[in-house]
């Protein structure tokens, strides 16, 4: 018997669908992308129905195992829009760890990431969320080793703004870089472990 190659590929996610194939809701689901997927591709690292940019999908099973819950921690960077001038002290809180509610009702205080204030990305294209009648918006760039339920939405609530607009751009050195919406990318095996900075995956 031979056992078929696993594939690689990574999305970029649009807004308003899930990180599945299959849903009892009606949602956008990955299998509306113009794409014609191989049998046994699922999503690693979801991103939740209103947040964009790269998602992983793959037939290899163990991915998920090697790069969520493997003893080295995997850097994953996000864009996010948020309503009002962020302060300085603010930053600091985001940056230093701060109290989010997780699954239970528990208070869990985030580890330590790197936050600051960036400009529009010029690449992005416009959407609707960002315009609020009045109301002025900050960008910053986040990019964090842990990834809790809704966890950046959590973290700048807690701080006193609103996410706006989320955008994952790259976990480690694999980058969403200019695909478009929807865009679908395939990636050669070697160097898909190696952008994610993944060693013992043979």
């Amino acid at each position: 018997m031979t056992l078929t190659p696993h594939r690689y590929f990574i999305i970029n996610k649009p807004p308003n669908m899930v990180s599945q194939f299959v849903s009892p809701d009606d949602v956008g689901l990955l299998g509306d992308l113009d794409f014609d997927f191989p049998e046994g591709i699922h999503a690693i690292g979801r991103l939740d129905g209103h947040s964009e940019g790269l998602l992983i999908l793959t037939t290899n099973k163990k991915v998920t195992n090697l790069l969520f819950q493997g003893e080295v921690p995997h850097k994953r960077t996000y864009w996010v829009n948020v309503g009002h001038h962020v302060r300085e002290e603010t930053l600091h809180k985001l940056r230093t760890g701060i109290g989010i509610q997780i699954k239970g009702g528990i208070e869990y205080v985030t580890s330590p990431c790197e936050v600051e204030i960036i400009p529009r990305p010029e690449t992005l294209p416009p959407h609707p969320s960002e315009s609020w009648k009045g109301v002025p918006n900050t960008w910053l760039k986040i990019t964090l080793t842990e990834g809790k339920y809704h966890q950046i939405r959590k973290m700048v609530r807690t701080a006193g703004h609103r996410c706006k607009r989320l955008i994952r751009t790259s976990i480690e050195d694999l980058e969403l870089g200019d695909l478009v919406a929807g865009g679908v990318k395939e990636i050669e095996e070697n160097e898909f472990f190696r952008l994610l900075k993944i060693d013992n995956w043979k």
